[in-house]
Formats: structure tokens, sequence, C-alpha cells
């Protein structure tokens, strides 16, 4: 099986890792494979190793959503499947499905945010999409009226290997300036205004002035610079580290406490089911999927919107937790994690899923 990845660019997103993720299980499996990109280069373009990677662009225009040559590009692959991933490449997927009629093109659902038309459009015509959560294929059914029978629910995969024993590195956080003793409060997410880190930051100035915590926010991204000035004006500067863009956040995982997300668009958070699978508790305010990346009052509290005290309630009750509850705790997220985003386990239902189109 020819099986052609439909993505605009490889930015730091967990989307673009899911991408690259797949891409390489399906050469590992036996299938051929092409990672096809808008845009050339990007943040995570110098990790395609067992890649076959072909962008569009002879040199970056910037441009997301400009896909110069694609028909004759898809041609030239004679793919089997395409799978569109991410929202550019999903606004190609109706056009694409109606040129190439034969071939199966799978869209992909993994947003919490409003669809551009053509996406929307997209939906109505592409042969099948792939949601990546229950609340994503329930949005799908009654905002969009895609029949429930047309939707996969296949969730995300975890992209960087779960290390079970990987200790805190007390020098990392002695670096970082958190205290012994302090609980590492900790986000992975990129500075866009729908991740919301200035609402993560302004709620958890509300923890009582005698909590010992430091904030660490890994990422890059627009809003970072007005997340740097809400933490001086609120004083917050000893609290709040900025991490920048991680390759690889393992190090972070290993050595905070707490995750903590006060996003208000996801489908599927990446980042969340990572720190679970490191067996860190969440806290989260409540958006699509969320509730689906831990096991609810047990290894993760996700928060009404805009409900300060209740998310610093639920950080506390964590912080104050005895060693022995937070052990069994982070072992329950762990096999949790590991168990339900399993990269095997998301590849054979992709590669199922598109044997079974195909054969129709």
């Amino acid at each position: 099986m020819k099986i052609l990845i439909l993505q605009d660019h490889l930015r730091s997103g967990g989307t673009e890792r899911q991408s690259i993720q797949l891409a390489r299980a399906a050469r590992a499996a036996g299938h051929g494979c092409t990672l096809m990109t808008f845009r050339p280069g990007g943040a995570l373009a110098a990790g395609l190793a067992g890649v076959e990677h072909r962008p569009l662009q002879l040199f970056d225009l910037r441009a997301d959503w400009f896909a110069p040559g694609l028909s004759r590009a898809v041609r030239r692959e004679n793919p089997d499947i395409i799978l569109c991933m991410g929202r550019m490449a999903n606004c190609y997927g109706g056009s694409l499905q109606r040129e190439f009629p034969a071939v199966p093109v799978v869209a992909t659902f993994r947003t919490g945010k409003p669809l551009p038309w053509l996406f929307r459009r997209s939906l109505g015509i592409v042969r099948h999409v792939a949601a990546n959560s229950l609340a994503g294929r329930q949005r799908l059914v009654e905002q969009y009226g895609v029949p429930r029978e047309r939707i996969s629910v296949i969730p995300n995969a975890l992209v960087i290997p779960p290390d079970a024993h990987a200790p805190a590195d007390p020098a990392l956080r002695a670096r970082l300036g958190a205290p012994p003793g302090a609980t590492v409060l900790l986000c992975v997410a990129m500075f866009r205004p729908e991740k919301n880190q200035r609402e993560l930051i302004a709620t958890l100035a509300d923890l009582p002035a005698t909590a010992d915590w430091q904030l660490w926010l890994a990422g890059v991204g627009p809003d970072r610079s007005a997340c740097e000035k809400l933490v001086l004006e609120r004083g917050l500067g000893g609290r709040v580290r900025f991490l920048g863009y991680q390759a690889d956040p393992s190090p972070l995982y290993a050595s905070a406490d707490i995750a903590v997300h006060a996003s208000r668009s996801e489908s599927l958070s990446n980042f969340l089911i990572e720190a679970q699978s490191r067996g860190l508790p969440v806290v989260a305010y409540q958006a699509q999927g969320v509730r689906e990346c831990f096991v609810p009052g047990r290894t993760g509290w996700d928060i009404a919107p805009g409900d300060r005290p209740s998310f610093c309630a639920a950080v506390a009750r964590l912080m104050g937790d005895a060693p022995d509850v937070r052990a069994v705790r982070a072992a329950e997220a762990r096999v949790f994690a590991r168990e339900r985003f399993d990269p095997g386990r998301q590849a054979t239902a992709y590669f199922r899923l598109f044997e079974k189109l195909k054969s129709r």
C-alpha cells in the first residue's frame, strides 16, 4: 500500500509530530509512504530520518495555504490513500477527492477551533474522516453533519518514548530556580492565543501566598511576549520560567510535579497524554477531548473554563498529597497513557482503515 500524508508545514506542533511518526510507522510496516508538505523547512524538518519528505514550494514563501503543483505531485506519487493532516491540508481534501475519485482521501479532525469554509466543504466530499477523540466525533456529527458511519476515532499516539525510570534532575530544577521542596508546574504548548497561557498565569497567581511553586512554560509562538509582560505586571518573575522550544521535553516531564493547561481549543492534547505517560497528574480547563487524556478524578481534573478558584484548589490539593498517594496516582497515569495512546495501536488502526477503504 502506498500512503501519501499531506501537511502544510513542519512547525513544532502536535499534529506535525503525529504526521512524522505515522510516516515512519508506515515505512517500518512495509508500506510506501511520502510526507508531502506545502512549505519546506520548519522546526521539525531536521528530524526526518527514515521519512521520505517532499515539499511543494521550492523555497519557503511563508504561505501555509500555498501548494503549488499539488495535483501533479499527487499524480506522480500515484498513492493508494491520501491522508490530510492539519487545517490547511484538509482544506484541499475535497478537491483532491474529486480530482482522484478512485483514491480514498481521508480527512482528519484534530482541532477545537472553528473550521474554514473549505475544510467544512471537504468533510462532505472526502471518503472518510478520522477524529482523534470521541468528543471530536460528536462535534463532527452535531455541528458539521458528518454521518457517524463515515467517522473513525483514532486517538493521538505518544510521540516521545516514555521512560518510566527517568529520575527528577535536581540540577535542572536548581538551574531554573526551583527551590528544594517547591512544586514545579509544567505546560508544554505553542504560544498561541487559543492555548491561553495568559489565563494560566493569571489563574496560578491566585494560589495562596504561602504556596511554594514555580511554573515552567515550554514552547514558542506569537503570544509569548504578552505572557512575559503579564508576568512582570503580576510580579511573578521569580515564579515563571519561559523555556523556549524544546525538541525533547522529556527532562522537563521527569523533573516537574504537576501538568497544568488552560487551553480553550483542543481535540486531544498531546501535552496532557505525554504528561500522563510520565506519571504527572493533570489540572486543565475543560476543552474538547481534554477528559479523554486522563482518568477523571483519579489522574486528572478538568475545571470549568475561567473557574480560577476551583483550578487553584485542585492544584493545591495535589501539592499537599503524601508521597505514597503521589506514587499510586503516578503509576495509574503511566499505565493508562501507555496503553491508551500506544503508537503501535494507533498505526495499526490507521492501516486497517486504509485497507478497508482501499478494498471498497
